[in-house]
This record gives C-alpha cells, structure tokens and sequence, in this order.
C-alpha cells in the first residue's frame, strides 16, 4: 500500500473510534432522565376544572340620541366670528410681548415726573419700565393697573370657538 493510503486509513480509523466514544458519552446518563418521566407518567392524574359558562351578551338600547351630542358646543354661537373683542393684527408688537406672562417678574415701581412705572424682569435679566396701555405677554395682555403689589393686566384668549374673550391676569413681586 502506498504512504497516503495509509495515511489516509489511520485518519478514517481515528475518525471512528473518536466518533463512537462521542455516541457513547451521549448514552450514558439517560437512565436517570428516563425513570423521572416513569415515575411523573405514573402519577394520578388531576382534576382540570371546568370553564366558566359564557354569559349571553345583553344588547345595549341607547335612549339618550335626542340629547345634545358631547362633542358639539353646549350652546349654539350666537354671535359671528367678527363679533366682540378680536386682536389687532395691524397694530405694532412692543418688546414684552415675546415673552410668556408667567416669565416676567415685577421688580418694583418708580415715579418720575408724577407718573408711575411698573419694572418688570424678563427672563433674560433686564429691567423695563411699562406703563398701563402698554403690551405685555404672548396673549395680547394689556397692561390696565400699576399697584405696589403687582401689575394688572387683561389679556384676549380664544374661546375655540372662533371668538376670543377677556381674562384677568396679574404679575406679581416675586423673590
């Protein structure tokens, strides 16, 4: 026989014995495995509890279609979108206007000349003197009083209906 058959014998015969020890090692232990699946099928069985009864489904008759919807308004809008207060789209915006109301802060108040001024703080640091008549916040807030405790101020909101409607608002000294 030639070298490389033989060579190539001893591998075939080394691929065997490796393989079959390999089958071997995989049999064993199984003995264990097969008396605990004897032992659980022996077990009596238990008892599996019946379902539950399906109750019929109840129809539902809906006795409230002559109502008012709720996703209609409450009352029908009376008035046109042209009526009452609307913003002034032609007027000029001041400075103060940019910032949210709940961002200015007043700072105090000074009289000069018999007139008295409102300070407010912008959340950028600076202090500006307002007068009432002034505009201040993103709402169309109209400034309408100067107190030692705080600043008056009528602002215009939507209503969502088309409309807007005055609200009351107020900047106070804060510390």
């Amino acid at each position: 026989m030639s070298k490389m058959l033989r060579s190539d014998l001893t591998r075939m015969s080394v691929l065997l014995v490796l393989s079959s020890l390999a089958l071997a090692g995989c049999s064993r232990g199984m003995d264990d495995l097969m008396v605990y699946i004897d032992e659980v099928k022996a077990r009596p069985g238990g008892r599996i509890e019946p379902l539950p009864q399906i109750q019929p489904y109840e129809t539902f008759s809906y006795s409230a279609g002559q109502l008012r919807s709720p996703f209609q308004p409450d009352r029908p809008q009376a008035r046109g979108p042209a009526a009452g207060p609307r913003p002034d789209a032609t007027r000029p915006r001041e400075y103060l206007e940019q910032f949210p109301l709940d961002t200015l802060k007043m700072a105090g108040t000074v009289t000069l000349g018999g007139q008295t001024y409102g300070l407010l703080q912008t959340s950028d640091g600076l202090i500006h003197r307002v007068l009432p008549g002034q505009y201040v916040g993103q709402n169309e807030g109209r400034i309408t009083g100067i107190g030692e405790a705080g600043i008056s101020v009528e602002e215009l909101v939507a209503d969502g209906m088309g409309g807007f409607f005055r609200r009351p608002a107020a900047i106070g000294v804060r510390e």
